[in-house]
């Protein structure tokens, strides 16, 4: 049994920490001496749920592929920590098989800590399937979930051209009107990484366009500085002029 700490997890609120914030490190030892590949893989279907929570936390640092079907079946665990470990598992051990029921739990899954884990994974798993998932978690989800999904985007670079033209849409949607200055900052990063992806072409150019609103428009000084890093990263022409021209006159 979980005691009311463990709940706190269903009490996302606008938390923007990593997927794996609310759990401890295994051990000092299991820095220095990975875990028994064989004994985790025993683990995973232990009856005990602290058991499968520290057995899939394992494959976080274990690259074994033969875990992969017993973690796609812990991402439906009762224990909304053994949900978010397996996640974190397949991310670090990505697989195809994994992406639908990633997806499938994203859009079920009540827990804000699961679902951050969830998009994360899905992010890692380069797959053209996560690109609509991902895009409607970063329209709809709450803000933690919002700011991963900003971020699992970026590995749509690593997909092909058609998923880079898919993600730009909503993380310009999400760079210019999103309530929260962190989702904005990721957004505008990851517009940043996809923009090198792509040619000069209609797409490219409006993507710049936001990266240039957000930049000198933008009321947070986080995602102006993350603008500029982008524009800078890209190399754009315009908005290099104009990274020149506003800091020359004092703007900034």
């Amino acid at each position: 049994m979980y005691d009311e700490d463990d709940l706190s997890l269903l009490d996302v609120g606008v938390e923007l920490e990593s997927p794996l914030d609310h759990i401890q490190p295994l051990t000092a030892e299991s820095e220095v001496v990975k875990p028994d590949p064989e004994l985790m893989l025993e683990l995973l279907e232990n009856p005990q749920s602290q058991q499968r929570m520290l057995a899939a936390r394992a494959f976080c640092d274990i690259q074994d592929q033969r875990a992969i079907p017993h973690l796609i079946h812990l991402l439906t665990d009762s224990c909304p920590l053994v949900r978010v470990s397996a996640s974190y598992a397949i991310g670090r051990n990505p697989s195809q098989d994994a992406v639908e029921p990633l997806i499938t739990q994203l859009n079920r899954d009540f827990n804000g800590y699961v679902r951050k884990g969830v998009v994360w994974a899905l992010g890692n798993c380069r797959d053209r399937r996560s690109l609509i998932p991902l895009a409607n978690a970063l329209r709809t989800d709450i803000s933690a979930v919002r700011l991963w999904a900003a971020s699992a985007l970026a590995q749509m670079a690593g997909v092909g051209y058609e998923a880079v033209v898919g993600a730009i849409p909503p993380l310009i949607e999400a760079l210019v009107q999103d309530p929260t200055a962190a989702v904005r900052s990721n957004s505008a990063w990851t517009i940043g990484q996809l923009c090198k992806e792509l040619p000069s072409n209609v797409v490219y150019a409006t993507a710049i366009d936001s990266l240039i609103q957000a930049f000198a428009e933008d009321k947070d000084l986080g995602v102006r500085e993350d603008a500029k890093a982008s524009l800078l990263g890209v190399g754009d022409p315009r908005g290099l002029q104009l990274i020149e021209t506003l800091e020359q006159e004092g703007w900034f």
